[in-house]
């Protein structure tokens, strides 16, 4: 039995590169058969950028309503909200005093923005160490993660090896998984989608507000209508062959090479595919959303079964380390 564990900060509603990099994959993943999956929503880590109130628990309903309305299956899961799990900070403690300050100088989430100190809250500063506990809590053995993440979970195999070498075999090392055909999404500005550069779209919108995005945002160039274009080099092209069939992708990749194609027409079709594909994930998303007590359900019996994990993890560990 393989044991998975990944998580989605609730930063907002999750947009298309969160969906195809994390959600989908993370569920495929928990359907098969010999894997044992933890799937949660990272509330702790929204408060370093989000303080308010509302916000903070709008967006956790939201994630976990897309969580659900892509098929995420509770049954099969332990689907739970970070913050519902105590245990997760408490072991944060304890693993922060095994690891060298000079190596959280070094990890991205706060080398990103040290040339701007004031930005930076301790939370941040510390954010690999509670996302190490949010894995070693549950004695994962696979985490997926992303480029942007990996060394990250370089740090929780630190963190695991240096505790087990001090006090014995306590804590399981974890392997990543790299989703290798869903790496980077292409945003609307062609770089790679995330809420921080302000060009996602979200699926799960109206259709009238992601024609808005798709018809204001993305980016191309000024080659007439009758003249030919170049697919590859397009972000309205990239995005369409993510979601559509290879034939639809091929014949679209045709029509633009061809000409008597333009941009106007390829965006209309990425709205097409857009709202056709994701249209019953929508109608489930909106239920949840006007149904906040049914998420509420399902949150607190994965969080109860979360905690019986986390409590033998670090009781494991205070026995080991005195207390």
């Amino acid at each position: 039995m393989s044991r998975i564990l990944t998580g989605i900060q609730s930063t907002g509603t999750p947009h298309l590169g969160n969906i195809l990099g994390a959600i989908i994959p993370a569920i495929e993943m928990s359907n098969k058969e010999g894997n044992e999956s933890f799937l949660f929503i990272a509330d702790l880590h929204s408060l370093t950028q989000i303080k308010n109130k509302e916000e903070l628990k709008h967006n956790t309903y939201s994630v976990a309503a897309t969580w659900l309305a892509f098929g995420l299956n509770p049954k099969k899961t332990i689907f739970y909200r970070q913050s519902d799990v105590p245990e997760c900070t408490e072991l944060a403690w304890y693993i922060s005093c095994f690891f060298p300050y000079q190596r959280l100088k070094l990890a991205h989430s706060f080398k990103d923005k040290s040339s701007r100190l004031q930005d930076v809250n301790a939370g941040l500063f510390i954010y690999p160490i509670l996302m190490a506990a949010d894995i070693l809590l549950y004695n994962a053995n696979y985490v997926p993660v992303g480029r942007d993440q990996l060394q990250h979970l370089e740090i929780t195999r630190d963190i695991a090896s240096r505790i087990n070498s001090k006090i014995g075999d306590t804590l399981v090392v974890p392997e990543a998984i790299i989703q290798k055909n869903t790496m980077s999404i292409p945003g609307t500005d062609g770089e790679k989608m995330s809420k921080s550069k302000n060009n996602t779209i979200n699926v799960l919108d109206s259709k009238n507000e992601i024609k808005k995005i798709i018809n204001k945002k993305i980016i191309t160039d000024d080659t007439p209508l009758e003249k030919p274009k170049n697919p590859d080099t397009s972000t309205v092209y990239k995005l369409y062959s993510l979601l559509a069939s290879k034939e639809d992708s091929k014949i679209m990749h045709n029509k633009l090479k061809v000409g008597n194609y333009g941009w106007g027409h390829a965006k209309k079709d990425l709205l097409n595919i857009i709202d056709l594909k994701f249209s019953k994930e929508r109608e489930k998303y909106l239920y949840y959303m006007n149904n906040l007590h049914e998420l509420d359900d399902v949150l607190l019996k994965g969080a109860n079964k979360a905690r019986k994990i986390a409590k033998e993890t670090n009781l494991k560990l205070r026995n080991k380390l005195g207390y």
